[in-house]
C-alpha cells in the first residue's frame, strides 16, 4: 500500500492552530505509517508549537486581508498570489492525498491550491458564525466539519458534519487531582480568570480590583494577563495589594503554556469567548462567566456566547458592563449558591465533544 500524506493547514490564533493541531495527532496515531505536513506562517504562534513537537512544518507568508481599499489591499493579493503559487509547489513535490484546514487566512493559500490542483480537502470552523475562507471555500470541499449546529445555515455544502471542536486528547485523560498539583494547588473550589494569550484589559482591570476580596474568601484564582499587560497589571495589582506575591492560593502568570492545567483544575472560569476556549470548557467541565470581545470578526464571540447562555452553561457579561462590581457580584453569587454552580458545570460538561478529531479523521479519510 503506498505510504499516504496529509496537509494540514491553520494558524494565526489558539482557535485555528489547536483543532489542527489535535487532528493531525489523531492522523499520526490512527495511520503510523503516513505522513503528515503542517503548513503555517514562521512568524506566527503556530511555527514554535508545531516545530516544539519535531512535525514536519511548511511555510507559507501570508496576512490577514485588510477590510479596506487601498495600497495594503494590493500588497495582501500579491503575497495571496504567491502563497498560493509556493502552496502548488508544496503539492506537486509531496503529492498530498488530502488536506485539512481550519479556515482563517493562513489556510486559504492551501486550501485554493488543492482546489486548483484537485486534491480534496475538509474543511473545519470552530465559530458559530464560519469565517470567510469557509464560507467561500466549503462549496467546494469534500466535507465540512462544524462546532456549532446553527453554523450550518452559512455554509452551502451537501456534506455537513457537526463535530464540535477537536480537543486534546489529555482534556479527557487528565485529572483535576494531576491538573491542580501541576499547578502546586490544593483541592478546593477554584477560579480561572484569563483573556486569552493578548490578554482582555476589560477583564484585567476588574480582576485586579477585587482579587484582594475574592482570596479573602478563602478560594483560589488563577489569573491569566496576557503576555502583553502582565508588567502594568503587576504595578496595579502591587498598589492595591502589595501581599499579593505571599498568596499560596494565588497563581498569577502573564501566559500559561499548561492551559489544559489551569482550566481543568478550575470550577469557574471568566474569560472571553473565542470557540476553541468554549470547547476546552465544556470539556473541563467548568462553569463560565463569559465576556465577549465586542470587537471580533463578524460579532462571532457574540454569538458564541449566547450560544452557551442559551445552553445553561454560562453566564453571559457585556464587555461594556463589565464593572469590578459586576464580576464580583457575578463570582460571588455563583460561590455561594453551589446548585447554581453545578447546574452551569453540567450543562458545560453535556456540550462536551471528545470525539471531534476522531470523526474528522474518519472524514478526511472517506473515499481515499
Amino acid at each position: 500500500m503506498e505510504k499516504r500524506r496529509y496537509f494540514i493547514t491553520g494558524g494565526g490564533t489558539g482557535g485555528h492552530i489547536y483543532p489542527a493541531l489535535a487532528v493531525f495527532e489523531e492522523l499520526l496515531k490512527l495511520d503510523t505509517t503516513g505522513e503528515m505536513y503542517y503548513i503555517g506562517n514562521k512568524k506566527n504562534p503556530e511555527y514554535p508549537i508545531v516545530t516544539g513537537k519535531k512535525y514536519n512544518f511548511l511555510d507559507v507568508d501570508v496576512f490577514g486581508m485588510p477590510r479596506k481599499i487601498g495600497f495594503r489591499f494590493v500588497i495582501w493579493a500579491w503575497n495571496l498570489f504567491f502563497a498560493i503559487v509556493k502552496s502548488c509547489f508544496y503539492i506537486i513535490k509531496y503529492r498530498p492525498c488530502a488536506i485539512f484546514g481550519t479556515g482563517g487566512y493562513v489556510s486559504a493559500p492551501v486550501i485554493i491550491a488543492g482546489k486548483l490542483l484537485h486534491i480534496p480537502y475538509v474543511m473545519h470552523d470552530c465559530d458559530a458564525c464560519p469565517g470567510l475562507v469557509t464560507r467561500k471555500l466549503a462549496p467546494y470541499a469534500k466535507s465540512v466539519s462544524l462546532a456549532f449546529e446553527d453554523a450550518k445555515k452559512y455554509i452551502k455544502n451537501d456534506k455537513i458534519f457537526v463535530n464540535g471542536n477537536p480537543v486534546r486528547e489529555e482534556f479527557r485523560t487528565l485529572t483535576r487531582e494531576n491538573a491542580l498539583k501541576n499547578l502546586s494547588l490544593e483541592d478546593k473550589l477554584t477560579i480561572c480568570i484569563m483573556g486569552g494569550s493578548q490578554g482582555a484589559k476589560s477583564i484585567n482591570s476588574a480582576t485586579v480590583k477585587i482579587l484582594k476580596q475574592l482570596l479573602d474568601k478563602d478560594i483560589q484564582v488563577i489569573f491569566q494577563t496576557g503576555r502583553k499587560n502582565f508588567e502594568s497589571v503587576s504595578e496595579k495589582l502591587y498598589e492595591i495589594y502589595p501581599e499579593y506575591k505571599n498568596n499560596k492560593n494565588l497563581v498569577f502568570r502573564p501566559y500559561f503554556d499548561d492551559m489544559m492545567s489551569a482550566l481543568k483544575a478550575s470550577d469557574i472560569v471568566v474569560g472571553r469567548s473565542g470557540s476553541l476556549s468554549l470547547s476546552e470548557i465544556c470539556a473541563c467541565g467548568a462553569a463560565s462567566i463569559l465576556v465577549p470581545y465586542p470587537h471580533a470578526a463578524a460579532d462571532h464571540q457574540r454569538i458564541n456566547a449566547r450560544y452557551m447562555e442559551k445552553n445553561g452553561a454560562s453566564i453571559y457579561v457585556e464587555d461594556a458592563d463589565l464593572t469590578a462590581d459586576r464580576l464580583l457580584t457575578t463570582i460571588t453569587d455563583l460561590i455561594e449558591n453551589s446548585d447554581k454552580l453545578e447546574k452551569l458545570k453540567s450543562c458545560a460538561a453535556k456540550l462536551a465533544k471528545f470525539d471531534g478529531a476522531k470523526n474528522i479523521v474518519e472524514q478526511i479519510n472517506s473515499g481515499l
